[in-house]
Order: structure tokens, then sequence, then C-alpha cells
């Protein structure tokens, strides 16, 4: 087993020592698609925290409006 690794190691190290870098050209829609991603991910993470932090602030605003006094029979007349 270790005989065998050690051959594929030998015989694959040269290959890969020798590659050739590519003739690539990569254009400028890359870098503004790179950075339109990273602007995403950021606003994502954000929004995720905002709607976290924001629904217990919400119930707590709520809570400490008053609630309405008037009777619910007084309220069945109105608008007829």
């Amino acid at each position: 087993m270790f005989r065998s690794f050690m051959l594929v190691i030998f015989c694959a190290l040269p290959m890969v020592m020798a590659a050739a870098p590519a003739q690539a050209y990569i254009g400028p829609g890359l870098g503004a698609g790179t950075i339109a991603v990273v602007i995403g991910v950021l606003a994502s993470i954000a929004m995720a925290l905002l709607a976290v932090l924001y629904y217990p602030i919400k119930r707590m605003l709520k809570k400490r409006k008053p609630a309405e006094t008037a009777p619910a029979n007084a309220r069945e007349g109105e608008g007829s």
C-alpha cells in the first residue's frame, strides 16, 4: 500500500512541477461580479441580523402602547 502510494507521488510530482501557466484572459466582468457577490453576501447578513433584532423590539413597543379602554358595546353603535 505504502509502496504504491510512493510510486504515484513519485510519478505525479514531476508532472505537477512542470505545469505551464494558463494563458487565460480574465475580463473586467469578473471583478464586477466578485464585488457584487461580496456586497450581496454582506447585505444578506445585515438584513438577517436586522430581521432577528427587529421582531423583539417591535413586540416590546407594542406592549408599551396603552390598551384602548372604550367598552365593546359602545363601538357597535358607531358607523351605523
